[in-house]
């Protein structure tokens, strides 16, 4: 790092193997706040069962966490750009710890909402900063960088779900909170002071017809005042309700339908169906994520939502009809979270396409907070299983899931195409305009 005359820290230089190691670092970051909302499952019946809340208000603080984490992420991105990534990924790591901390001594639902807006605060901190740092370092591959970055926080979980499930089993929820917490928030903190943004803009190498991207750095306020971006912003949700409603209830859903410890083998493994499907989710969501975002730098962001979303709906539909089965219970959860965590990859890169690098943290932060409106029917999906069932449930998120795919296609592909060719021209004549006055 090289410290300007003004006492301010620029950023790390241009070299391409550097890039792939601030990728590297932002990705373990990622893995590191993963359990906040992948693991958290886990904990649910143990809570319930040791204080008695109910689900419904054990699972507000799952929401509270998730609305903290995403809107608070433009204010944090904020800071990102006026200070630099270091310091804001630093407090990330202090209250992704302090948030798990405060969970093992809470013995009242004030405290475990309290430890959810911590967490949420602390994630959305870490969260926000290494997509944004991602599509700066990498905007000729924003859909593999955004999708390689975003695969750290799905696929995090995976090998601590035994580890976490096994300690809550043996010592106690709150043993579990505790220990890993404070070793999570403590590799983030330590990643932090090697985190740094490219000095330089980078540019694509080439255009590419079927990847529009504009030339344009739109700011903020340019950005709310685009119908497209708010067109993004509800497929997001509609799409996100879904997968968050699965990621928070797959273990309640495990144990109404009274599989959860039902033992499943495959491929020479056994497990209880429900630490089978998660840690399968884990897995096929962090390898989706990147390999959807590299679909989409070749085929195109919306179609790639299109074959995406679509199989998200199917997925839906077979765990409606389907999931009392073991086996089907692990296959099609596993399935749609490999489908699902895709739009952590291409709604950034899809952002960074349309508004360009330069405000890409902030502008990609505010397009985040769709996340946490999506949690907001999460405690909605419980009560519409008390009463209807948790098919009434998959059955809307199917419904959504298919009006995204087709909103892909045939609204986002056209506006955005439409919005960014629209405001180059206007740029470009703006720019003739300007240089015939002072020619005159």
């Amino acid at each position: 790092m090289i410290s300007s005359t003004d006492g301010a820290v620029t950023a790390a230089p241009l070299r391409t193997g550097f890039r792939w190691l601030q990728l590297v670092m932002g990705i373990v970051c990622m893995a590191m706040i993963a359990n906040l909302q992948y693991g958290w499952t886990l904990f649910v019946d143990p809570i319930d069962a040791a204080h008695h809340w109910g689900r419904a208000a054990i699972q507000l603080a799952f929401t509270i966490f998730v609305v903290t984490e995403t809107w608070l992420v433009p204010i944090e991105a904020w800071f990102v750009d006026k200070y630099g990534p270091r310091i804001v990924i630093m407090f990330g790591g202090v209250m992704i710890a302090l948030s798990w901390v405060l969970n093992s001594y809470a013995d009242t639902l004030t405290l475990l909402y309290a430890a959810a807006v911590v967490g949420g605060m602390g994630a959305g901190a870490v969260y926000g900063t290494c997509v944004g740092n991602a599509l700066k370092w990498f905007p000729d591959r924003r859909g593999l960088a955004a999708g390689a970055t975003a695969a750290g926080f799905g696929a995090g979980a995976a090998l601590t779900i035994v580890p976490i499930a096994t300690m809550i089993a043996t010592s106690g929820y709150q043993h579990a909170f505790l220990t890993f917490g404070i070793g999570q928030g403590l590799v983030v903190f330590v990643l932090a002071f090697f985190i740094q943004p490219p000095r330089l803009s980078i540019p694509p190498k080439k255009k590419q017809l079927n990847l529009p991207q504009t030339k344009i750095d739109f700011t903020p306020p340019q950005v709310l005042r685009s119908p497209i971006f708010w067109v993004m912003y509800l497929v997001f949700v509609m799409v996100a309700s879904g997968g968050l409603m699965t990621a928070a209830q797959i273990g309640p859903i495990a144990h109404d339908y009274k599989i959860a410890n039902t033992p499943v083998t495959l491929a020479g493994f056994q497990m209880a169906a429900l630490t089978f499907a998660i840690s399968l989710d884990r897995i096929f969501d962090g390898f989706g994520r990147p390999f959807f975002g590299w679909v989409s730098d070749t085929i195109g962001r919306e179609h790639t939502m299109f074959i995406a979303f679509g199989t998200a709906a199917v997925m839906l539909l077979t765990l409606s009809a389907y999931g009392q089965n073991p086996m089907v219970f692990v296959l099609a959860t596993a399935v749609y979270f490999g489908v699902f965590g895709e739009i952590y990859s291409l709604f950034p890169a899809t952002c960074g396409d349309t508004f360009g690098s330069k405000f890409a943290t902030t502008n990609n932060g505010m397009l985040y907070t769709a996340k946490g409106t999506a949690s907001l029917l999460v405690p909605l999906a419980s009560v519409i299983s008390a009463t209807y069932g948790w098919k009434a449930v998959f059955v809307v998120a199917v419904a959504l899931n298919a009006t995204a795919a087709l909103m892909a296609l045939f609204v986002i592909k056209p506006l955005r195409r439409s919005f960014i060719l629209g405001k180059e021209a206007e740029s470009a004549s703006a720019a003739t305009g300007s240089a015939k006055t002072e020619t005159a």
